[in-house]
C-alpha cells in the first residue's frame, strides 16, 4: 500500500472524528513547525473512565501511523514510564487490536483504538504484561492504586 492510501484514509479518518468522537476525547495530526499538518503523526488525549481511579486525568497519547496503514496498526504510545501493566517502559501499548498477529484488522478506526485504549486503562490484561508493574496489580493492590492516583493527578484535566 503506498503513503497516498494511508494519507487518504488518515484524511478520511480525521472528517469523520470531527463530526464524531467521544466526549472528551482530543485526537488530531500534527502540525509542523511551517503551519503544515503531519497526517501520520496524531496527538491525542484520552479521559479516564468516570468512577475509576483513571477518572480526571487526560491522558497524552501519540498515534504514529506507516505508510502501510491501514494494513498495518499505528504505533501507539503514552509518555515512556507510563504506569500501566501493558504500556512498554518507553510508553508503547500492548493491545490486540495494535497487534497485527491477534486482532488487528484494517477496518479498525482511529476512535476504535482510542475507545480501546481507554477501556485497558481501568481493565488491563495481566496475562499479557509489558513491565513489572503488573505485579502490584496482582499483588499489592493498595500500592498499585496509589501510584495509578497520583499518576492521575501528574495528568488531570485543565
Amino acid at each position: 500500500m503506498s503513503g497516498g492510501m494511508a494519507a487518504a484514509r488518515l484524511a478520511e479518518e480525521r472528517k469523520a472524528w470531527r463530526k464524531d468522537h467521544p466526549f472528551g476525547y482530543v485526537a488530531k495530526p500534527e502540525v509542523e513547525a511551517d503551519g503544515s499538518t503531519n497526517i501520520v503523526k496524531w496527538h491525542c488525549k484520552l479521559p479516564g473512565k468516570a468512577g475509576t481511579l483513571w477518572e480526571g486525568g487526560m491522558f497524552p497519547l501519540t498515534l504514529e501511523f506507516s505508510h502501510d496503514y491501514p494494513t498495518k496498526p499505528p504505533r501507539v504510545k503514552f509518555p515512556a514510564g507510563f504506569y500501566h501493566p501493558n504500556v512498554f517502559p518507553q510508553g508503547d501499548v500492548c493491545l490486540s487490536i495494535l497487534n497485527p498477529q491477534k486482532g488487528w484488522r484494517p477496518s479498525i478506526t482511529v476512535k476504535q483504538i482510542l475507545v480501546g485504549v481507554q477501556g485497558l486503562l481501568d481493565e488491563p490484561n495481566i496475562e499479557d504484561p509489558a513491565n513489572e508493574c503488573y505485579r502490584d496489580f496482582k499483588r499489592n493492590r493498595p500500592q498499585y492504586d496509589k501510584t495509578v492516583k497520583l499518576q492521575t493527578k501528574r495528568y488531570a484535566a485543565d
